[in-house]
């Protein structure tokens, strides 16, 4: 899609990382933002290098996107604003490390809500106004995780295989419309999720040891992701990897579709 001056985005976990990346660079191209995050602060945050950056228009609203009544008060209040949604960038995620012996129910559900349902409530409470316009976007966030499969990752990676199954699909079904879908598998992105991560029954010395892990994988900067993902949107790829790693492992999957957990292995020996 063509974005300029007169496109409205919509932006779930706008409040850092790279939800807030996409919103400056967005700005930059003259676009009227729709942020939304569970954290006020960080939207505030957000909010205020806008304004030091750029004169775009932004309207913010502190949402949960596992609550399907807030996400549609939320549409509702958006359109009522700006009349229109030209772009939806589904990005609010949650982490949660552990294998499926260690994670409880209630943790397996607590992060589908949000990764998964709130990907499905975003799209649901959008779409009948994005098919109105003459070019519109929906842009899902998965992860490289939805890609392949990584032990001890068991909910999240099922989370994001959800999320890149359910935008693909929803990509076939739209072809005929004017709304194009994008499902984007960021590798690592130096963001908040690993400090925010939750992690299932572990010791405290266990969840730190994989906070740190995770903060020395989790290099790219937000902005050059962010810049990634929007020259996706502006050719309309249907698929957006965003960095070396995604696009290695994007590679080894497929050239190994079943046996491609041995030739991550071999690869990690051979890098150490």
């Amino acid at each position: 899609m063509k974005l300029h001056s007169g496109s409205v985005a919509v932006i779930t976990g706008a409040g850092s990382g790279i939800g807030r990346a996409l919103a400056i660079n967005l700005a930059a191209k003259g676009c009227a933002l729709a942020l939304a995050d569970k954290n006020a602060q960080g939207l505030e945050e957000t909010v205020q290098l806008l304004r030091s950056t750029t004169p775009s228009t932004c309207t913010t609203y502190v949402l949960d996107v596992g609550d399907n009544k807030a996400v549609e008060q939320f549409a509702a209040d958006v359109v009522q604003q700006y009349g229109k949604v030209d772009l939806l960038i589904n990005n609010a995620g949650v982490a949660l490390g552990g294998t499926f012996e260690q994670l409880t129910l209630e943790q397996f559900e607590w992060l589908f809500q949000i990764n998964f349902w709130g990907t499905v409530y975003g799209v649901t409470a959008f779409l009948p106004i994005l098919k109105q316009q003459p070019d519109a976007h929906i842009v899902n966030l998965s992860s490289v995780f939805g890609l392949f499969a990584v032990p001890g990752q068991t909910a999240y990676t099922a989370s994001k295989f959800a999320v890149r199954g359910f935008t693909e699909t929803l990509r076939q079904e739209l072809a005929r419309t004017t709304v194009k879908v994008s499902s984007v598998h960021p590798g690592g992105i130096k963001t908040n999720i690993a400090r925010n991560a939750r992690f299932a029954k572990m010791t405290d010395e266990e969840a730190k040891r994989g906070r740190i892990y995770f903060e020395r994988v989790l290099t790219l900067p937000p902005e050059t992701a962010a810049a990634i993902i929007v020259q996706g949107i502006e050719r309309n790829a249907p698929r957006i990897l965003v960095g070396r790693d995604a696009r290695v492992m994007d590679l080894i999957q497929r050239v190994f579709p079943v046996n491609y957990p041995r030739a991550m292995k071999a690869l990690q020996r051979f890098i150490r």
